[in-house]
């Protein structure tokens, strides 16, 4: 068990910044103790105005201040940012960990700023072509994997087959998943299903030996239970992972907008309150902490945007994670083993 990892947060990034980064630093000081060193990266003095307000003392042996004057918003374009803001708060981040300063990030911030910047500054992992976002969400019976979630749009058939098997190793490994059943989302089970690349891709991922392949899947099988890792490019993953977030918000505005017309069921809505605070817990992102960017040289978890404290606590004890089960060395080792042919 590794002890006092050192991790680079990101205090600039996300919709609530620097005060929810610093009230979720708070909670991770006092949820984990000395298990980390915190590099809390961003604007000096907002930092320390922040720190102050809820406590913390700068001086704090389990923290430290980097300077980055400069911020990378949620809506600019990523590329052109990180080549004329070289001393944001997230391309600092990843120079920390390039420098050896950091094992690893975690940022709320602008997501195409992250997978950027860390392509840039980490590069891939040897044998591995493009990065994937690994992204938990809720299932009837247990939380699955989608992987990609948006770092990589247009993929090849042997960047697919890669992430399902960086997919499969993060269930694995960090979801304590003994042997994740995963799945290619097509447009129909039968294989030939999907266009070109999938049914290549289909081809590669049932030939490869460690992994519980169950073939192709559809939209209806995401949520009920049947497959722990679903496959599929970017593009699609994060139109998937969207549409996700807010048929969730919208059920759960549906059912409170029912539930007050009427008085007896106002009266069974607040009989079950403690059933929707069970499940809305399931569906908070917040909880799992947010998603970790798979296949480049270093460890970094995105969070949403929307995080407040919790979910930044949560973030930092998830970058811990990935670094304590050598995550990386295991996906490097595994693609080995697979003679693709290519990594286009």
């Amino acid at each position: 068990m590794m002890s006092n990892i050192t991790i680079a947060v990101d205090m600039m990034g996300g919709d609530y910044a620097p005060s929810a980064v610093v009230d979720g630093v708070a909670e991770a000081l006092q949820r984990f103790g000395d298990d980390y060193h915190l590099l809390l990266v961003g604007d000096e003095a907002q930092v320390k105005e922040g720190l102050a307000a809820v406590g913390v003392a700068v001086d704090d042996p389990r923290i430290e201040l980097v300077h980055a004057p400069e911020v990378i918003g949620m809506n600019e374009h990523p590329v052109r940012a990180i080549r004329e803001k070289r001393q944001s708060s997230i391309v600092t981040c990843m120079e920390l960990v390039k420098s050896g300063r950091a094992e690893g990030v975690f940022s709320a911030g602008n997501t195409g700023a992250a997978v950027g910047a860390s392509f840039l500054k980490w590069r891939m992992l040897e044998g591995l072509a493009r990065p994937g976002i690994a992204t938990i969400l809720p299932g009837e019976k247990s939380p699955w994997v989608l992987m990609d979630s948006g770092a990589t749009v247009d993929c090849t058939p042997t960047v697919l087959a890669q992430f399902a098997i960086m997919g499969d190793l993060y269930a694995k490994k960090v979801l304590a998943i003994a042997n994740p059943r995963s799945g290619l989302l097509a447009n129909g089970t039968e294989e030939g299903k999907g266009h070109r690349r999938v049914q290549e891709a289909f081809n590669l991922i049932k030939n490869i030996k460690d992994i519980n392949f169950i073939g192709n899947i559809e939209g209806h099988d995401l949520f009920c239970g049947n497959v722990d890792v679903v496959v599929c490019d970017g593009f699609v993953g994060n139109i998937v992972l969207k549409t996700s977030e807010q048929l969730g918000k919208s059920l759960t505005g549906m059912i409170k907008e029912s539930v007050m017309k009427k008085m007896l069921w106002k009266v069974g809505g607040l009989l079950s309150k403690g059933a929707f605070a069970e499940v809305k817990k399931r569906m908070d992102a917040s909880e799992v902490g947010g998603a970790p960017l798979l296949g480049v040289k270093g460890c970094c978890i995105i969070g949403h945007g929307n995080f407040r404290g919790h979910g930044v606590a949560n973030g930092i004890r998830a970058v811990g994670e990935l670094i304590r089960e050598q995550l990386n060395e295991h996906i490097v080792e595994a693609v080995h083993q697979c003679a693709f042919e290519s990594i286009g």
